[in-house]
């Protein structure tokens, strides 16, 4: 990196105080969800701070950490236990703890293709651990803090205005070229060719890359869908015509798979029943947790696929061709070590004999199994997934249209977030926090809980006052 830099260094270290300014002045689960959006959206990607012993900081952890100090000291008290016996609960100790398996199970150094990789050790493992642990807060802190239908309601609302103000500079990409992060950063996390599509270049703002950008823009899109079918407005604009709006700027960002995910599930967040939308995304959520059996026993057709993507266009066929072979080839290596995987620095990948890594690993799936065995895969994907099967079993309870409107079309974007991590790896701390709000609502609904009139009302209340009431005298 070079030039502007020094100013991507400032901003990640500057996001705290931009938190606290918004749980001072927003209400506690708009500011959470900001805290959260917008550390992903505003800060430069692929950058990050390292110091000895410490987890890079970077736009995860600061947002991430931001989010838990905000919950610490701006959240309502409200009761909630994490029990470790539960199925979320265990899932959670193994998505944390599997890393430590691994790297005690990988301090041998192996031979792959012609490169002989060091082994690893429990300095990793622990690492890892933390980095985990870091990855999975808004998992927690979302089930707890934001787990009531008002709660899913701001999400969506902020997920919408996110859309509408992010839009304005994705649509300067799409004319100019994506040149902003290079502006203002002085890095850019893609390339150029990659973005570039049909004449023109996909939109990549600060992001990682024009598909995550893209499939951010598919969920606003579905989140405006619900909001205009429960006739919630949040901006100047008509809800209709913020939903047009959008959709007309998911079709200039190129990406197949971020427009049909708009396409469908949008629809289907506006006309079709709650309890379809759940449906729906059950039968998504299923797919994506049963993937890596489904693909090593030959049940997904990959050759047909291919042919079917050769029909509409020739490059992308080419492209899912290549993909599915490299998963070929990456699965056979991590066939090796299944249960628990290979560990982290490239052991997972393959070589050929002059040493050169030769495989590309773009869906998070089989970075995932490859890096921590099935044992890993599953208490991740588990995690994602398990709001969706949880959401399945109460949203006939939900009497009213409106409130199972919202649940059902965070249950459609949380399963669509899993079966995007199949093809790509665009898992994020908004996709963690999603899942914990729809695992946090299901959980209240099944055991008929309500928040109190006081945490309720808490809750729409700007923090300064709760703080100024806190702290004056008895």
């Amino acid at each position: 990196m070079s030039g502007a830099a020094w100013f991507a260094y400032v901003a990640i270290l500057a996001w705290p105080l931009a938190a606290l300014g918004l749980y001072r002045i927003r209400p506690f689960s708009e500011a959470t969800a900001w805290v959260v959006l917008g550390a992903l959206l505003l800060l430069p990607s692929q950058v990050s701070i390292k110091f000895e012993m410490i987890p890079s900081i970077d736009k995860t952890l600061v947002g991430n950490l931001s989010m838990l100090a905000g919950c610490l000291f701006f959240a309502p008290r409200t009761k909630g236990v994490f029990s470790l016996f539960s199925i979320v609960g265990l899932l959670a100790v193994t998505y944390v703890l599997s890393p430590v398996v691994t790297s005690a199970l990988n301090g041998d150094d192996a031979l792959v293709g012609g490169r002989l990789l060091p082994g690893v050790g429990y300095y990793d493992g622990v690492s890892a651990l933390i980095s985990q642990t870091i990855v999975f807060l808004p998992f927690l802190l979302a089930r707890r803090f934001l787990a009531s239908t008002k709660d899913v309601e701001t999400l969506l609302r902020v997920l919408v205005v996110a859309g509408l103000l992010y839009s304005l500079p994705m649509l300067f990409e799409i004319r100019m070229s994506p040149q902003l992060s290079q502006w203002i950063y002085g890095y850019f996390p893609s390339s150029y060719a990659t973005e570039a599509r049909y004449g023109g270049f996909r939109p990549v703002v600060f992001m990682v890359n024009g598909l995550a950008t893209a499939f951010f823009l598919a969920t606003a899109l579905l989140a405006a869908a619900a909001l205009w079918r429960t006739k919630v407005r949040v901006s100047p604009l008509p809800s209709t015509v913020s939903f047009a709006y959008l959709g007309l700027v998911l079709v200039l960002c190129k990406s197949a798979g971020a427009l049909l995910y708009g396409l469908v599930a949008g629809t289907m967040a506006r006309w079709s029943t709650p309890k379809f939308q759940v449906r729906v995304a059950v039968v998504l959520a299923s797919i994506a947790l049963m993937y890596p059996v489904l693909r090593l026993n030959g049940y997904i057709p990959a050759q047909s696929l291919v042919e079917l993507a050769s029909t509409f266009n020739k490059d992308r066929a080419q492209s899912l061709h290549v993909r599915f072979e490299q998963e070929d080839r990456l699965l056979t290596h991590a066939a090796e070590r299944f249960w628990f995987g290979w560990g982290r620095y490239g052991r997972s990948r393959v070589y050929d004999e002059r040493g050169e890594d030769t495989t590309l690993s773009d869906g998070q799936w089989i970075i995932t199994f490859g890096q921590f065995g099935l044992v890993g895969f599953i208490a991740q994907f588990g995690l994602l997934t398990l709001p969706v099967f949880s959401c399945w079993r109460v949203i006939s309870r939900l009497q009213l249209v409106r409130e199972g409107t919202l649940v059902g079309t965070l249950a459609l974007i949380v399963a669509l977030t899993a079966i995007e991590q199949l093809p790509n790896a665009s898992t994020s701390p908004w996709s963690w926090l999603l899942a914990g709000a729809l695992f946090g609502v299901s959980e209240r609904i099944r055991l008929g809980r309500r928040l109190s009139p006081t945490s309720a009302s808490a809750r729409n209340q700007p923090n300064s006052l709760r703080i100024n009431r806190i702290s004056s005298p008895a």
